[in-house]
């Protein structure tokens, strides 16, 4: 029951690590490098990262700059960001690429608020599947005598305690997120 406790606790935790990493890439007003997390450049055949391919900076608050460490894929960078869903035109001066970004307008942040708002309901449903997969293997090893019935009832408080942990963190982010982008 133990090895059980501890691959639901994972799989939590590893469901919050996702919706902190899709937080992080949230363009909110503010110049953030996380933007760039998922535009990937084909370097000789392989997607590669941006952070990869170049030295990533913020000279200003609301300015991304990209300096390649290799000028001839200065235009590969440009291209990739271009087609990327950032919704950011880049700035090439022929060394750097310059990405900025505009002030949020209060109907795009209250967009952006439903976005968060969704993604941590959306997180706390894969939180909930996770305690409901649990539970149901549960009852199949106290099914199975593997172990007691106080076991089984146990092990169920445990999993809702883990749900009720993981459930409030996804609300404190949502909240801090939430709070960042309407302050700005």
């Amino acid at each position: 029951m133990k090895e059980l406790l501890r691959t639901t606790e994972e799989k939590m935790q590893k469901t919050l690590a996702v919706l902190e990493k899709d937080y992080k890439s949230i363009r909110v007003g503010r110049a953030n490098a996380a933007v760039l997390d998922r535009v990937t450049i084909d370097y000789y055949g392989a997607p590669t990262p941006i952070q990869q391919m170049a030295a990533v900076s913020v000279p200003e608050p609301r300015t991304l700059m990209i300096q390649p460490w290799d000028a001839s894929t200065l235009k590969d960078i440009e291209k990739a960001i271009l087609v990327s869903d950032i919704g950011i035109n880049p700035q090439n001066d022929g060394r750097v690429i310059r990405l900025s970004f505009p002030p949020l307008t209060e109907e795009r942040r209250k967009e952006v608020v439903k976005d968060v708002r969704k993604a941590a309901e959306d997180n706390k449903v894969a939180i909930r599947n996770t305690r409901r997969d649990s539970i149901e293997k549960l009852k199949a090893m106290k099914k199975s005598n593997e172990i007691t019935e106080d076991d089984e009832q146990n092990g169920e408080k445990k999993i809702q305690n883990l749900t009720d942990k993981y459930c409030k963190e996804v609300d404190e982010l949502a909240a801090a997120k939430e709070k960042e982008i309407l302050e700005i």
